[in-house]
């Protein structure tokens, strides 16, 4: 069938019953869109050879976090520290050609399952046909988040609440998704200025951010929100700032071996999932993702992704990034807020407990 429905033949007054008709065909197409996005990420999981297979050991009801990561060594030891602490209990990491020494780092980790691959993260959805095709096979059934290594996952009261408290709330809300805005979060001076070492917290070397320049639209397709902003709209696409990345994600799914992301983590479908804001006044509790993307290692990496071409746009972003990086542009500006915590950013309106008290 077509790419969708013959809507030159729709001419004149809609007749009664024919906006129906039109909500099932999109109805129809959002299935088979779904449904071809699941047998892409079986077809692509041949691409996918476990060197680390724990997988036996998780438990139901066990919360899983689920990520893509090339040459990110220098990371991991922080970021498995925090969401170990946040209340994670296994992790499934897809290694897209690490050379740095990342998958042996990984190695013993009995609560880390581990898959390599060499094919094209371009051709394999960005990662996420790699990753879909993980959470079918493992996560039916539990609570999973998928992040980069550069982000660290913030909710209402994670200063003092397990993300276990999250997840069983969410549960008894019959809530199935839960969304948090990007925070790029960068230093005061040069990024290079103070080098960044394996296992330090990132946040006490990139702790500024902005906290009002974001704009916010409706994606009509999926019905997912679209938020552009921040010191990369700021700095690295001034002239385009509609360019600029999207900030929107919704990574913490109950997940269901029928569902999919379509677009990073910014829209999954069923598009049920994507309702992670009110329609009729309120809010809903929502968090954050501190992105630290800004460190000394910032430049090495724009220049290497760069070249490989692997990322969305012909890795436009990472163009915008080499052709900046090498001036090494200081991306504080009297507009920056330090970071504190999360209440701040409830204050500011980035970020929400709702209902949840």
């Amino acid at each position: 069938m077509g790419g969708g429905p013959p809507w030159s033949l729709f001419t004149g007054p809609v007749q009664p019953g024919m906006d129906a008709v039109l909500s099932l065909w999109e109805s129809y197409r959002m299935r088979l869109r779904r449904k071809r996005r699941i047998l892409r990420a079986l077809r692509k999981s041949r691409e996918l050879s476990a060197v680390q297979d724990n997988t036996a050991r998780i438990r139901p009801g066990d919360i899983l976090l689920v990520m893509t990561m090339r040459n990110e060594k220098i990371r991991l030891p922080y970021f498995l520290d925090y969401y170990r602490k946040l209340g994670v209990n296994h992790f499934l990491v897809v290694d897209n050609g690490s050379v740095d020494g990342a998958r042996d780092y990984l190695a013993g980790m009995s609560d880390v399952s581990v898959w390599h691959t060499m094919a094209s993260y371009r051709r394999a959805g960005y990662g996420v046909d790699w990753m879909n095709y993980l959470k079918r096979r493992y996560a039916d059934g539990h609570w999973v988040l998928v992040v980069d290594p550069d982000e660290l996952f913030i909710y209402p009261f994670c200063d003092s609440r397990p993300l276990r408290a999250l997840t069983d709330w969410l549960d008894n809300s019959g809530i199935r998704s839960f969304s948090a805005m990007l925070i790029d979060v960068y230093p005061k001076g040069r990024l290079d200025a103070v080098p960044y070492r394996a296992g330090q917290d990132p946040l006490e070397i990139a702790n500024w951010f902005d906290s009002g320049n974001y704009s916010i639209k409706r994606n009509p397709l999926y019905g997912n929100l679209w938020i552009q902003g921040g010191p990369r709209a700021r700095v690295f696409f001034a002239d385009q700032p509609k360019k600029a990345p999207a900030l929107n994600k919704i990574p913490l799914v109950k997940w269901d071996r029928r569902y999919t992301y379509v677009s990073s983590t910014h829209a999954l479908l069923p598009r049920g999932l994507n309702q992670v804001y009110e329609i009729d006044g309120g809010e809903k509790a929502s968090g954050a993702l501190l992105h630290t993307k800004f460190l000394h290692t910032f430049g090495e990496k724009a220049e290497e992704e760069m070249l490989r071409g692997q990322h969305y746009n012909r890795s436009a972003e990472y163009k915008a990034y080499a052709e900046l990086g090498e001036q090494q542009p200081e991306l504080w500006c009297k507009w920056s807020e330090k970071y504190i915590n999360w209440r701040q950013l409830e204050i500011l309106g980035l970020m929400s407990k709702g209902n949840w008290a």
